[in-house]
Order: structure tokens, then sequence, then C-alpha cells
């Protein structure tokens, strides 16, 4: 049996895509995120999210704004969230990067307002600024670390997001364990603490479980 810690908690559906015996899942929440107060100063034409957390809050909050927009994201997930809402999403990349070079041969004469948490990325707003293109940063909603001491030893660790890397980190060491990551993004984290990487095919949570499967097979 493979012993795998998994940094969030999974849903019962993704737990159940594991063998029954042959694996013992050890999950914890490394981070979590609420909801925090923000105001628009600028109606600008397209609206950027880049991850669901971002979306529930101005969903919550604010869900007028999203009206007669156009509305690009990062993740397939954080689509059919924003579709699952009523809203139709314009575009959508698997990466950041990947959303630029569709903003670049598409909307570069657009103004845009960019949604996203404390910690993120500054991929999004350099190439705006580089681009000298208009656009409002407006924080929804802050990550924090819930950091756990994790006793043993383990087979895999699945890891969902820098910020996960860190939480973990702050309580616990990297041994020989395979490191799984849902993302390029993710396994730049890890780089300087192991060559144990495996990434996704794909940036999901269900494509990260499918690679530990395929691995320990």
């Amino acid at each position: 049996m493979s012993i795998v810690i998994v940094t969030k908690k999974l849903t019962k559906k993704q737990r159940n895509k594991f063998p029954d015996g042959d694996f013992q899942l050890i999950e914890h929440n490394f981070i979590r995120t609420k909801k925090t107060a923000f105001s628009v100063e600028k109606n600008h034409e397209v609206v950027v999210f880049t991850s669901k957390n971002g979306v529930k809050s101005v969903w919550k909050q604010k869900r007028e704004i999203l009206e007669n927009k156009t509305i690009i994201c990062v993740g397939t997930k954080t689509k059919t969230f924003i579709e699952k809402k009523g809203f139709q999403v314009d575009e959508t990349a698997d990466y950041a990067e990947d959303l630029i070079g569709i903003i670049d041969q598409k909307y570069k004469g657009k103004t845009f307002t960019f949604f996203c948490g404390n910690i993120r990325r500054n991929t999004i707003p350099n190439y705006f600024k580089e681009n000298q293109i208009a656009f409002e940063e407006v924080i929804v909603y802050e990550t924090e670390t819930h950091s756990k001491t994790i006793s043993g030893n383990f087979d895999g660790i699945l890891f969902f997001s820098p910020s996960a890397i860190a939480s973990f980190l702050e309580k616990n060491e990297l041994k020989n364990e395979t490191c799984f990551c849902i993302g390029t993004t993710t396994a730049k984290a890890l780089e300087s603490r192991t060559k144990n990487i495996l990434i996704a095919s794909k940036p999901t949570v269900e494509n990260v479980i499918d690679e530990v499967i395929k691995f320990y097979k």
C-alpha cells in the first residue's frame, strides 16, 4: 500500500478515484482562503479571473460587476464555475502565460479588471504594465497558511499551489517522497528542494490523482 499526503481535502468523488486497498490518504488543508471586502473604481471592459476563489468572492459580494462584461480566466474549473453561475466565459487557458497570449492576439485594445488574491504571481499585471494596457487590480480574497506536522514515512505528496508548498515546509521536511504537482508553477516552487517531481498532464486535481495512480500501478 502506498501512503500519500494530500495537501488539501478532496471531494468524495476525487477520493473515490483511488483504488480500494492500494492507497492510504492523509489529507489536510495546508492553506485557507477567505473573502475580503473590495471596491472597483473603474468600469473596464474585460474581467480576468485566475481562480475559483476569486469568482466566489466576487459572486458573493458584487456579482452585478460581471454583467455585460467579457470574461476570461485561467483554468477549466474556474470556467465551469463561472458558467454554472450563468455567465459566459469568452476565453480560458490552462496557465496565465497562455491567457496572456490570447489577450495579446485578441484583446490588446481593451481595458481590464483583474480579480485576484493577496498572494498572486506577477505574470498578468506585469504584462499589462509592460504593454501600457489600462487595468485595475482588485484583491478579493486572502490566502493564509494552515500548517501541520505530519509524522511518519510517506511515498508521495500531492501539491496544488506554491502557497501549500510553503505551508507544508513550515513544519515538515521533504525526504525522498515523490511530489506530484498540479502544474508547472507549483513544480517550480519545489525545484530547489527536490528532484522527485511529477507534473500532471493538465492542471486539475483529477489529473494529479491520475498521475499518482499511474505512478504506483
